[in-house]
This record gives structure tokens, C-alpha cells and sequence, in this order.
């Protein structure tokens, strides 16, 4: 493996923590509210925000509407050969996009090709790939996150998208030795590279302009929605609800907190809570310590539905976690879930994504 592949093996190891989506566990004590809610979040700017967000207490799982695919071009004719420098540094010549594979730990390059309009030249599909029109496609990572080089072969694709937040990278290299293009893109994600990602993406494929189109979208979507955020959500910055994103997978004994450059800081500040990241110098994804959470003192923690899961539910989380028992969002079991899947991707419905979180943390007893 060259020096420019194991570059990007580091972003690996990191993202790889992450599984699959799964339900929430509403398990907990009888005096706290554990709310799943059972519709998608209303638009946050028809909401009336709460007048004390500081006295909600219990669970809040903000659902989002993952069926909407809306192509920006109605079957497309990709312009090929196309040629572009992936993330990776190389230069990749694309002569075939009829069997697509669009694979990361998130389901975001599947969905991004889906509303460019080549839903249906997909091949197959990743674990996080779990909106309905994807879901008959055969799964690549029958094992959790593992590709099999098997099962990515049996399917015969002209090109993958991918990056290297799925492994054995491996499989990937393989791939590309046995003649397939494989276009590398970025695995770092955050609010400000979304409009990259998806660009890369459809040059890719021949549809440069396309991508140009659903980039400028989710930009005014997001750009939309962050805007109804800020109306609604408290102007000073002590008034917001101090928040950590806890990263966990109980059964592996796995419990992290993110903090600077991880993309859950993005999302923090851009839902109207305070990310305290900055404040206690807490940089990329790291072990929890009691010490870390003791300098945030949260107010609401923020993590995915499978994590809270994989504890036995608030209780087994805060009998993990004794110091974050100890803290506000402890006290008052003030958490927010959302699927795995969607909370970090940053893909084509991230505004939606903004919103959910938002309603959840500006307006909770909406979704009770």
C-alpha cells in the first residue's frame, strides 16, 4: 500500500465506529418521558419553541422523511469517458456508468446518486442505505460495515464511488485491480464540504451539471433552514442548551465524545444548541472521560439511536457513564437520537436533518 494510501486509512478508524441504524430504546424510569416520535418533525419555523427547554426531560427521537427522492434531472445521459482527481489524488477515467455502486458509512453517495436521476443504473447498496427505493437492491456489506469483495464482483459494476469510511480498504484496492474505476471522495463530512462531495460525485458520472444543480439545492435548503433555526432559537449564546454528541456501542464497550473538526460540532451549533466543544478544548473524536464530561457540564446530549440502544437505554447509559448521571443532561435524562444513518451523513437531505434535530432541541414536547 502507497504513502497516499494509508492516508486514508486514519479517517477510517475513526468513522468505522459507527453502525448500522436501529430503533431507539425507550426503556427508563417511570417519572421521565422517553418520546419516540412516531411522525416526521414539523417545519421548525411553525413551531411554538419552548419556554424553558432547560425543564423538558426524557428522550426526544425526531424522525425524518427518507423517502423523498426528488431528481434534479429526469433520466440522464451521462457524458462519458469522464475524467476526474478523486480525493485520493488520483485520476480516474470513467468510460461506463450503467452499474453503479455508491458505498460509505452513511448512505449518502447512494442517495446522491438516486437524485441525480440514476437511481435505477444502482447495483447494489451499503447497510446504511435504508430509504425504500434502495432497499430490494443486494447488500455489499452482508457483515455489519465489512465490503465483500465477493459480493461487489458477483454484481458486475462499471464504476464505485467511494471513500474510506467502509473497509477492509482492501476489497476497494481490489477492486480498482481487477479494472474497475473507483473514484475516491472525501470521508471527512461536515456542512461545509456537502456541496463538494456531491459535485465529485456527479462529475464522476458524467453529469457535472446536474451536480452542479443539487449542490446549489442542498446549499439554499440548508441555508433555508438554518435561517428558520436561528429566528427561532435563543440569540445568546448562554441561553442555548450546552450540548455533547456521545458517540457509544455499549456492547463493545465503546463510548467516545466528539468535539472539534468531527462534524457533530457543525451540527450542534447549526440546530440551535451550544457546542462546548470549543470551550473545553476537546478536539476530533476521543474516549469519553469523566473529567471531559465534568469541564461540559451538558445540558442535552445529542447521539444516535443504535448507541442509546446498545447501552439497555438511558438507564444502562448513565450506569456506564456515572459521571454523565452527574451532570444536567443526566439528571434530567435530556437526550436526543437520531437514526445512525442520517445524523452525521451530510448528504442531500441534510436540511431535513438540521430540522428534526432542531424541533428536538428548540421545541421538544412537538414530538411528544
Amino acid at each position: 500500500m502507497s504513502v497516499r494510501r494509508l492516508s486514508a486509512v486514519a479517517p477510517l478508524v475513526a468513522a468505522a465506529l459507527v453502525l448500522s441504524a436501529c430503533g431507539i430504546d425507550t426503556s427508563g424510569s417511570s417519572e421521565t418521558r422517553n418520546v419516540a416520535a412516531t411522525s416526521v418533525a414539523p417545519d421548525i419555523s411553525e413551531v411554538e419553541p419552548a419556554a424553558d427547554p432547560r425543564a423538558f426531560t426524557g428522550v426526544v427521537s425526531p424522525r425524518v422523511d427518507e423517502t423523498d427522492i426528488d431528481p434534479v434531472v429526469e433520466d440522464p445521459e451521462p457524458e462519458l469517458p469522464a475524467t476526474v482527481t478523486d480525493a485520493q489524488g488520483n485520476k480516474v477515467t470513467v468510460t461506463d456508468a450503467s452499474r453503479i455502486l455508491a458505498l460509505d458509512l452513511y448512505g449518502t453517495l447512494s442517495r446522491t446518486v438516486f437524485e441525480l436521476g440514476l437511481g435505477d443504473r444502482l447495483v447494489g447498496r451499503d447497510t446504511s442505505t435504508q430509504f425504500d427505493q434502495a432497499l430490494d437492491l443486494p447488500l455489499v456489506t452482508p457483515k455489519g460495515h465489512d465490503l465483500s469483495a465477493e459480493a461487489i464482483l458477483a454484481l458486475d459494476p462499471t464504476v464505485i464511488i467511494s471513500d474510506t469510511t467502509l473497509g477492509p480498504i482492501d476489497v476497494l484496492l481490489q477492486m480498482e485491480e481487477a479494472g474497475i474505476p473507483v473514484v475516491w471522495v472525501e470521508s471527512d463530512r461536515n456542512l461545509g464540504n456537502v456541496g463538494d462531495l456531491t459535485r465529485m460525485t456527479a462529475t464522476a458520472l458524467g453529469l457535472p451539471e446536474a451536480g452542479t444543480l443539487l449542490a446549489d439545492r442542498i446549499d439554499a435548503e440548508v441555508e433555508e433552514v438554518t435561517a428558520k433555526i436561528a429566528a427561532q432559537a435563543p440569540a445568546d449564546r448562554d441561553d442555548r442548551l450546552r450540548t455533547v454528541f456521545l458517540y457509544v456501542r455499549g456492547t463493545a464497550g465503546v463510548y467516545y465524545m466528539f468535539g472539534q473538526g468531527s462534524g457533530a460540532d457543525d451540527l450542534i451549533d447549526a440546530v440551535g444548541a451550544y457546542d462546548v466543544a470549543d470551550e473545553i478544548k476537546w478536539k476530533g473524536m476521543r474516549p469519553v472521560t469523566a473529567e471531559g464530561l465534568v469541564a461540559a457540564a451538558p445540558e442535552l446530549v445529542v447521539m444516535m439511536t443504535g448507541g442509546l440502544k446498545s447501552t439497555g437505554g438511558v438507564d444502562g447509559l448513565l450506569e456506564k457513564l456515572p459521571a454523565l448521571a452527574q451532570t444536567a443532561a443526566g439528571r434530567n435524562k435530556r437526550i436526543v437520537t437520531v437514526d445512525d444513518s442520517l445524523v452525521l451523513g451530510y448528504g442531500p437531505n441534510t436540511a431535513d436533518v438540521l430540522n428534526a434535530l432542531a424541533v428536538a432541541v428548540i421545541a421538544p414536547e412537538e414530538l411528544s
